[in-house]
């Protein structure tokens, strides 16, 4: 089941984030982003719908993002198998392998220090 949490925040402005919104553009028909979260949480409502906006403007397929819905003692698919605490945890993965990770709270937008992590992994975006 989707995570509403998940549906793109209609006021986010993607001018501010070009850059960001580069690196999904470049980089999202080949990865796969799985997000845990849960809708009851207060860090998932304030944090994802920003980093849905950011993927619906790169246009990341639907199909190339999981959502992982967790119950309030954060158990659900996954959890065990990808080592999960907190969330919202995404972990990005490129060809099967695991090149990012965003868990709960970084000084950045999920999309941003994810941008950074995915541009770390698999080279730089040219923005002529």
């Amino acid at each position: 089941m989707p995570l509403e949490t998940m549906e793109p925040n209609p006021v986010w402005v993607q001018d501010a984030y070009a850059e960001t919104v580069d690196v999904f553009e470049a980089y999202g028909q080949d990865l796969t982003f799985r997000v845990w979260g849960g809708d009851w949480c207060k860090d998932c409502r304030s944090q994802l719908p920003d980093f849905g906006a950011a993927l619906d403007a790169a246009e990341v397929p639907d199909d190339n993002v999981i959502h992982y819905e967790l119950d309030k003692d954060k158990q659900g698919p996954g959890v065990d198998e990808y080592d999960i605490e907190l969330i919202p945890t995404v972990v990005v993965e490129h060809e099967g392998e695991e090149i990012a990770r965003f868990v709960e709270e970084e000084p950045v937008p999920i999309a941003v220090y994810l941008a950074d992590r995915i541009e770390e992994a698999l080279g730089a975006v040219n923005n002529e």
